[in-house]
């Protein structure tokens, strides 16, 4: 977890920490102690560092998580109060990581964005509604993002090994050279907890491969089809002035560079005419900053929605004041 404090009037951050680990989950979604435990002492660090006391000062916060939509329950039920009987908190903005994404890559511009890293999520806007296309998790979506590159290629790896069609050999060496003897992968794989992690960390090898090996290749430009393919599904209709949509690229994953960016752009040009690719101005912390900005000065056009964007205190239908 990371942890920005910012100024109504300035847009990058005045200071920032990372906690130690990772915010737990358990059965009744993300533990919202948990998540206080952390979040309390590093913020009144940040405070003293700038010369606040103690949670004085503080005019919004806003909390961008991963899982927000389906596993944030006890956040909602838990944190506004919370937060305001410990820093006299009184606007907050509960997010989707996916919507601090948005906010961070294209601000309150209606377009999409995409993000990518171990998964892949597309989210759109008109700045009435959202629109949302995959996050759904390694065993049920995901497609092109990072683990599915990265399972995408041990497959081919195990194929070649077994002399099966479209196997490569070339993904076979880089996988004996990353987790040793084939036949010992699945021993490795399938008690992880952190499978998806695993898988994504084979990405970058399938992306080395792709100058010379014609499978790794062809793994990318799926890839590349199914992002683009999200992209379509959420990026709003073109703007009465004929203005394209702007569709952000955000997350790790598009550090690959070109072995993944070529086939992208033709991809998007082919699915989504309408759109023009854009890289992310900004991460998702510098996204949740601005939401927070906005919440503070009665400026936040982003629209409200029960799980993936919410205020509490706004009333029903979570529409603003």
């Amino acid at each position: 977890m990371r942890v920005a404090l910012g100024a109504v009037g300035l847009s990058a951050p005045v200071a920032t920490t990372v906690c130690a680990g990772p915010v737990r989950t358990g059965p009744a979604g993300i533990d919202a102690g948990h998540l206080l435990e952390q979040l309390l002492p590093a913020t009144r660090r940040l405070l003293e560092r700038c010369g606040g006391q103690d949670g004085s000062g503080i005019d919004a916060v806003a909390i961008g998580a991963a899982g927000m939509a389906t596993l944030g329950g006890q956040l909602r039920t838990e944190l506004p109060s919370a937060l305001e009987d410990a820093l006299g908190v009184r606007r907050l903005a509960l997010a989707a990581d996916a919507v601090t994404a948005y906010a961070g890559a294209l601000g309150q511009r209606p377009g999409a964005v995409v993000a990518a890293g171990t998964g892949m999520i597309a989210l759109g806007t008109d700045l009435t509604d959202w629109r949302r296309a995959d996050g759904w998790g390694h065993l049920l979506g995901d497609s092109g993002g990072g683990a599915w590159i990265g399972r995408a290629g041990l497959d081919a790896a195990m194929r070649a090994h077994d002399g099966r069609r479209g196997g490569s050999a070339a993904l076979l060496s880089r996988l004996e050279a990353v987790f040793g003897p084939a036949p010992e992968l699945p021993g490795l794989l399938y008690p992880r907890a952190d499978r998806p992690a695993v898988l994504a960390s084979f990405a970058p090898e399938v992306a080395a491969c792709a100058g010379h090996d014609p499978v790794a290749a062809g793994i990318l430009r799926e890839a590349a089809g199914h992002i683009a393919e999200a992209a379509a599904a959420v990026c709003p209709e073109a703007s009465a002035d004929g203005e394209p949509c702007e569709v952000g690229l955000t997350g790790g994953l598009f550090r690959m560079g070109d072995p993944l960016l070529v086939p992208l752009r033709e991809e998007l040009s082919r699915q989504v005419p309408q759109a023009r690719a854009v890289p992310g101005s900004g991460d998702p912390l510098t996204g949740a900053l601005s939401i927070a900005r906005a919440l503070a000065t009665g400026d936040l056009r982003l629209p409200r929605h029960p799980t993936l964007l919410r205020v509490p205190g706004e009333g029903p239908g979570q529409s603003p004041e």
